[in-house]
C-alpha cells in the first residue's frame, strides 16, 4: 500500500508537469504571434508597392495593347516606383542626419556656455604661470654631425629643378645645332666618281638629302629621271647608312666608319681608288650616292665589295683584312 507521503509526492510532481506544459504552450503561441506579425509586415510592404505599381499601370494603359508593349510599360512603371522608393529613403536619411547635426550643435553650445567661466580662470592662471616660469630654450643642432645622408625636401627640390633646367638647356642647344648649316660633299657613283656639294641642315635626314641630291643629279644623268630617293643608297666611309638617320646623329656621337669619321661631311679627301685602298690615310671622304640596282649587280666588285650596313655602337677599326682579295 502507498503511504500518504508518496501520494503527496506524486500529486506534487503531476502539478509541476502541468505547469511546465502550460508554459511551453504559452511560449509556442507567442512565437506564432510574432511570426504572423512579421509576415504581415513584410506582406503589407510588398502589397503596398505592388498595389502602387498596378494602379500606375492601369492609369497609363488605355485600350488594347500588345504583350510586348504591356511588358515595356510594366518595366517602366516598376523602375519609376523603385526610383521613388530610393528618393523617399534618401529624404528620410537626410532628415535624420539633419536632426543629429542640430542635436550636436546644441550640445556643443551648452558645453561652451558651461565652461566659459572656467576657461577665463584657466587663462588667468596661465598668465600668472608664464610670468613666473623662465622661457624654454629650443635645442639646437650639432653643426659637426654629418647630415648629408638624411632626406632633405628642399635639397631634393633644388636638384630636381637643376636637372630640369639642364635638360631644357641641352634641348635648346640641340635644336639650335640642328638648324646649323653644313656642306655635304658627295659623289654620284656609277663605277666612276661625279663629285658634287650640297648645303644641308644638321637636323636633315639622309632621306631628305637624297631627295635634294636627286633633283641636282637628274639634270645631268638621264637614267636617274624615273628614280625616287628610296631607290638610292647613301654610303659613307664604306658603311651603308639607313635613310632615317640625321647628320646630327653622327656629329653628336662622333661615330667612326671603316675608313674615316662619319661625322665630317665636308670631306677633305677624294674618292679612294683601287691602288690606294690599302694605304688609306684615315681622313674623311665624300659620301657616295648609289643606285640600289647598280649595287646589287656589282657588290662582288671593289669598292662595293667592302660596303656593309651601318650598325650603331659597333667599333669599326681601320684594317686591311678585307683588302687581301683586291
Amino acid at each position: 500500500e502507498m503511504s500518504k507521503a508518496d501520494a503527496g509526492r506524486l500529486i506534487h510532481i503531476a502539478k509541476n508537469r502541468e505547469r511546465a506544459k502550460e508554459a511551453i504552450e504559452q511560449r509556442r503561441k507567442k512565437i506564432e504571434e510574432e511570426t504572423n506579425n512579421l509576415k504581415t509586415g513584410i506582406t503589407s510592404k510588398f502589397t503596398a508597392n505592388y498595389d502602387a505599381v498596378e494602379e500606375s499601370l492601369k492609369t497609363s494603359t488605355v485600350g488594347l495593347v500588345t504583350l510586348d508593349e504591356m511588358r515595356e510599360k510594366q518595366k517602366d512603371v516598376v523602375e519609376m516606383r523603385e526610383a521613388q522608393v530610393v528618393i523617399d529613403g534618401r529624404k528620410s536619411q537626410m532628415e535624420k542626419t539633419k536632426r543629429l547635426q542640430e542635436g550636436d550643435v546644441k550640445a556643443t553650445q551648452k558645453r561652451v556656455l558651461s565652461f566659459a567661466f572656467e576657461d577665463e580662470e584657466e587663462e588667468e592662471d596661465e598668465d600668472d604661470a608664464s610670468t613666473s616660469l623662465p622661457p624654454k630654450k629650443r635645442m639646437g643642432m650639432d653643426p659637426t654631425v654629418e647630415t648629408a645622408f638624411l632626406p632633405d625636401r628642399e635639397r631634393e627640390k633644388e636638384l630636381a629643378k637643376l636637372k630640369e633646367d639642364l635638360a631644357k638647356e641641352w634641348q635648346m642647344l640641340q635644336e639650335k645645332e640642328k638648324n646649323e648649316e653644313i656642306n655635304v660633299a658627295f659623289a654620284y657613283w656609277d663605277g666612276s666618281s661625279h663629285r658634287k656639294d650640297l648645303h644641308m641642315k644638321k637636323g636633315n635626314t639622309i632621306s631628305q638629302f637624297l631627295a635634294r641630291a636627286l633633283e641636282v643629279l637628274k639634270r645631268e644623268f638621264s637614267e636617274l629621271r624615273p628614280v625616287v630617293p628610296e631607290n638610292l643608297m647613301f654610303v659613307k666611309e664604306d658603311l651603308i647608312i639607313p635613310h632615317f638617320y640625321t647628320f646630327q646623329d653622327f656629329i653628336a656621337t662622333k661615330a667612326m666608319g671603316k675608313t674615316g669619321p662619319l661625322y665630317e661631311f665636308d670631306a677633305a679627301g677624294e674618292i679612294r681608288l683601287r691602288q690606294d685602298a690599302a694605304v688609306d690615310c684615315g681622313e674623311s671622304h665624300p659620301a657616295k650616292v648609289v643606285l640600289r640596282s647598280w649595287y646589287e649587280k656589282n657588290k662582288h666588285i671593289y669598292p662595293a665589295s667592302r660596303w656593309e650596313p651601318f650598325v650603331p655602337n659597333k667599333e669599326y677599326r681601320r684594317t686591311i683584312d678585307d683588302l687581301t682579295t683586291i
